[in-house]
């Protein structure tokens, strides 16, 4: 096992007997905790990581016993500044802190949005994470996608959130109002890409990573559906891009909505409520996880907001005085 280090030193760590026939990028998380996975595996890439002082295959098979060096990149310090923002906190403990996130509330510092966000929320509220990449945010939801996403107060806690994240552990349940009425609930296995064309979209795309979203019918109106979806990757956009994809664009999505629908024979409220969902009807409903330090398993729940409320109140009227 590896000893404690400091950012920018080296770190010695011993290859396990029991490991012996693996692949040595297979092993390296064992060698090296608590790193990740595939940050141990970029750091081998770039040669940071050394056997007798060379820089190994990671197809490499180990024998068990190997003497591993681990040279650590220096962390660069965070230049977000800690700002008063209000934080809707549902759970916290020392180690993780669990966040309802609003709608229009930017999760990471960048261009054209350097203040105002969650990360300068965090970093006042918690001023720890100052200490850790990206604040502790191990995921984000979009701009004006709501609900809930866990944050990491401590680096043993991040390690173990990104580890959960990689072996699909923590579960994320959205709701999504989408255009059309999919006859059932199914599974979207289809690899997301930067657009060919326009490279602030996303797209399906066969040079694209994988990425898989599993949906099921949560109740059916005329023209629209209330979708309960589960991601099983995390790629950028992906249940707005895997949807569009389907042929059934989230209400009121303004990349990948599509031409405005309305039901046949609308009312003055529909029409008005529609006309009015100015963002990507979606909403990170449900989150479970097992906590990185006590190893109990936790669930919480988010309410839809009033916005999203409304849509699926309009909706539900719609379709009941149509029956």
């Amino acid at each position: 096992m590896a000893g404690a280090s400091e950012s920018g030193e080296v770190v010695i760590g011993t290859v396990p007997d029991e490991a012996a026939g693996e692949r040595l990028d297979k092993v390296l998380a064992k060698v090296f905790p608590p790193h990740s996975r595939s940050q141990l595996q970029a750091w081998l890439k770039e040669g940071r990581i050394t056997l007798a002082n060379e820089a190994p295959s990671g197809r490499l098979s180990v024998a068990g016993g190997e003497i591993l060096c681990l040279q650590m990149p220096p962390l660069t310090q965070i230049e977000w500044v800690a700002e008063p923002l209000a934080l809707s906190v549902v759970h916290q403990d020392e180690h993780i802190v669990v966040i309802d996130k609003p709608c229009g509330l930017v999760v990471h510092p960048g261009a054209g949005n350097p203040a105002g966000t969650l990360a300068n929320a965090i970093l006042h509220q918690y001023p720890a994470t100052a200490a850790l990449p990206r604040a502790g945010i191990v995921h984000r939801l979009d701009k004006d996608t709501s609900g809930l996403l866990v944050v990491a107060l401590t680096e043993l806690a991040r390690s173990e959130l990104i580890r959960g994240l990689e072996a699909r552990a923590i579960s994320r349940e959205y709701l999504a109002v989408v255009n059309g009425r999919p006859i059932s609930g199914g599974t979207v296995d289809a690899s997301i890409g930067r657009h060919p064309r326009n490279r602030l979209k996303m797209a399906v795309t066969s040079k694209g990573r994988p990425a898989v979203t599993h949906y099921r019918l949560g109740q059916r109106f005329r023209s629209h559906t209330l979708l309960k979806l589960q991601l099983q990757t995390g790629r950028t956009h992906q249940i707005r891009v895997h949807m569009a994809h389907l042929g059934f664009p989230l209400v009121g999505d303004p990349v990948y909505g599509g031409r405005f629908q309305l039901p046949p024979r609308s009312s003055p409220q529909l029409i008005a409520v529609l006309q009015g969902f100015q963002r990507q009807a979606l909403h990170a409903a449900v989150l479970a996880l097992v906590h990185p330090a006590t190893g109990e398993s936790l669930r919480w729940e988010s309410v839809v907001p009033s916005d999203f409320a409304t849509l699926i109140d309009a909706l539900s009227i719609d379709a009941a005085i149509e029956t």
